[in-house]
C-alpha cells in the first residue's frame, strides 16, 4: 500500500515537473521589458502613451508597439489578448537581450554570447534529462524494477539541478551581463525621458516550481526503488 502511494505521488509530481519544464522551455516569456519615452508618441486617435513591449525566451525574442496602461511594468500588458496583431520576432538562442551588436562594445557582447551559450546548453540538458527520467519511470512501472526506478529518480534530481543552474544563470545574466544601464543611457541621447521597465515573466517563474516538483519526484522514486529492492531480498 505504501509503495503504491509513493509511486502515485512520485508520478504525479513528476508529471507536474515535466509539464512545467516543457512550458518554461517552449514559451517566450522569461523576460519582459517595456520601453517608454516621449520620443515615441501615440497616434492622435490612440489613448495613452505609446510604448514598445519586449518579451523573450529560449527560442524567440519579440517586440511590439502598444499603448501604455496604468502600470508600466504590469505583466498583463504582455498577455496574448493585449498584444498587437503584428509583432516582430527574431531568434534568441544566442541573442543578449536587449542589446544590439552594432551599438555596443564587441568584447562585452561576445562575453554575453558565451554566457548565453552556457545557459542554452544547460537548458537543453535539463529538458533531455527530464525526458529520459520520464522514460525510465514509464519502463519501470510494468516490471517493478528497482534499478529503473532509481535511475529515473536520479535523472529527475539531475534535471532539477540543471534547471536550478538555468534559473540562477538567467538571474545573473539579466542583472550583470545584459548591461541595461548602458542601453538606457544610449537611448536617452535621443529621448531624455526614456525609461525601460524590466521584470521576469511567467515562463521564468514556472522553472523554479518545476525544479521543486522534479526534485521531490526524484527523491520519491529513489525511495520506491530502495523499497522494492529491500522487499525483493
Amino acid at each position: 500500500m505504501k509503495l503504491s502511494v509513493g509511486v502515485f505521488f512520485g508520478g504525479f509530481f513528476a508529471a507536474l515537473g515535466v509539464l512545467l519544464f516543457l512550458v518554461a522551455f517552449g514559451t517566450d516569456y522569461w523576460l519582459l521589458a517595456t520601453e517608454v519615452g516621449t520620443c515615441s508618441k501615440a497616434p492622435e486617435d490612440a489613448g495613452g502613451e505609446k510604448a514598445t513591449f519586449h518579451h523573450e525566451g529560449f527560442f524567440w525574442r519579440c517586440w511590439f508597439s502598444g499603448n501604455l496602461g496604468e502600470n508600466n511594468a504590469s505583466m498583463w500588458n504582455f498577455w496574448y489578448t493585449n498584444q498587437s496583431p503584428s509583432k516582430n520576432c527574431t531568434h534568441a538562442y544566442l541573442s543578449p537581450f536587449p542589446l544590439i551588436r552594432g551599438e555596443h562594445n564587441s568584447t562585452s557582447y561576445d562575453s554575453a554570447i558565451i554566457y548565453r551559450g552556457f545557459w542554452t546548453v544547460l537548458m537543453l540538458l535539463g529538458v533531455v534529462t527530464i525526458v529520459m527520467a520520464s522514460f525510465f519511470i514509464i519502463c519501470a512501472a510494468p516490471f517493478a524494477s528497482h534499478i529503473l526506478y532509481k535511475a529515473g529518480g536520479g535523472f529527475f534530481i539531475i534535471a532539477g539541478v540543471f534547471f536550478s543552474l538555468v534559473v540562477m544563470m538567467y538571474v545573473i545574466w539579466v542583472q550583470a551581463m545584459a548591461d541595461l544601464e548602458t542601453y538606457t543611457n544610449m537611448k536617452k541621447m535621443d529621448c531624455p525621458d526614456f525609461a525601460v521597465y524590466v521584470r521576469y515573466g511567467w515562463s521564468f517563474m514556472l522553472a523554479p516550481v518545476g525544479v521543486f516538483f522534479a526534485l521531490l519526484a526524484g527523491m520519491l522514486f529513489l525511495l520506491v526503488g530502495r523499497s522494492i529492492y529491500l522487499h525483493s531480498n
